[in-house]
């Protein structure tokens, strides 16, 4: 059998495997109800998909994101739901707001049961239109940020007796996808912090999980940066996050990303393409380089300097996305808040 088939073989059993004792689990014991959550990046895409099935279980919310409008109205929809929600307008770049955040949920509902670091930022184009200050600001969201919402968060659940904390990381952390270099180089970098964390946490009844979904249809592809030919990155970016087979639904996403917490998994890999992926990387590495090599061939070229502008995906719009190959994504924008970014493009 050829070494490439053989892979594929390998991949598919341990597909199998997995989903054979995710069968076997029995159902999760912890329950969400009562509980007091906090989200960042709570305002729209997987954020706000979350908010409402915790908010459904009962759950009370904190829910923070750099918008103030974005998360009013994200609070404002679930107004109507016989729970609390407290929605805070910060940024978890900045030590002393993560800080403020935690302060604010303790003093609203007394503890801190759950936290979430979702706030992300998407950054794609090729690596000759990336600038260090690219990767300090990818660094600053998805690592720093998770940091300092940590060690807020830490010592009141130490006092409470425990706690759960949730990594939403990428199959990004694991399998460095090409023209999404800072977005990589941070989601391996919180990867490594939330295992760090999870080890010496235990000890504490403090469990942490990773979580490693693949495309999801959020919404976010409208609301991401692009550089280089913005056109042609936003098309190919936005046409396979929107592609069932390869992208997953965010509120099946979501689902999943709660079920792990409440068993207390230390990770989560979300999306059949995404174990693939993973179970490749892990077992033939040097398979993986080459395919991703190859990937690289296909994205578009640099550009002059007209490539090192940043533009969103509501700026980088052209005949293929949006367009039926793009719906499903498209309609998730709608959905889940997304189109209040197009009001405060930073």
């Amino acid at each position: 059998m050829a070494p490439l088939h053989r892979t594929v073989v390998l991949a598919a059993l341990g597909i199998g495997a997995v989903q054979l004792l995710r069968s076997l689990r029995t159902q999760p014991s912890y329950s969400f109800y009562d509980k007091s959550v906090v989200i960042t990046g709570g305002s729209r895409g997987l954020g706000l998909v979350m908010a409402r099935q915790l908010a459904a279980e009962g759950a009370n919310l904190t829910l923070m994101a750099r918008d103030p409008h974005e998360v009013a109205r994200a609070a404002q929809e679930l107004a109507d739901l016989p729970i609390q929600v407290l929605s805070i307008a910060g940024d978890v770049r900045n030590q002393v707001e993560a800080q403020q955040m935690i302060d604010a949920a303790m003093q609203r509902f007394g503890r801190v049961d759950v936290l979430i670091n979702n706030a992300g930022v998407i950054q794609t184009g090729p690596i000759e239109h990336m600038t260090v200050e690219d990767f300090r600001e990818a660094l600053a969201v998805h690592t720093m940020g998770p940091l300092y919402t940590m060690l807020a968060a830490v010592p009141y659940m130490r006092r409470q007796g425990g706690g759960r904390i949730v990594n939403i990381c990428s199959i990004g952390g694991k399998v460095a996808v090409p023209h999404m270099a800072p977005y990589v180089t941070s989601k391996h970098a919180l990867a490594g912090l939330s295992a760090g964390m999870r080890a010496e946490l235990a000890k504490d009844n403090i469990r942490v999980m990773t979580v490693f979904p693949g495309l999801m249809r959020t919404g976010s592809h409208m609301n991401a940066l692009f550089k280089g030919r913005h056109a042609q990155e936003f098309t190919w970016f936005s046409v396979l996050d929107s592609l069932p087979l390869v992208s997953i639904d965010a509120r099946r996403a979501a689902s999943l990303i709660l079920e792990a917490c409440q068993r207390g998994d230390a990770q989560v890999t979300i999306s059949v393409a995404a174990n693939v992926l993973a179970l490749i990387n892990a077992l033939v590495p040097n398979v993986m380089a080459d395919a991703l090599k190859l990937m690289n061939q296909f994205l578009p070229d640099p550009t002059d300097a007209s490539g090192d502008i940043t533009q969103t995906g509501w700026e980088s719009r052209s005949p293929l996305a949006p367009s039926l190959l793009t719906r499903l994504s498209d309609e998730a924008t709608k959905e889940n808040n997304g189109l209040a970014g197009r009001m405060a493009v930073r």
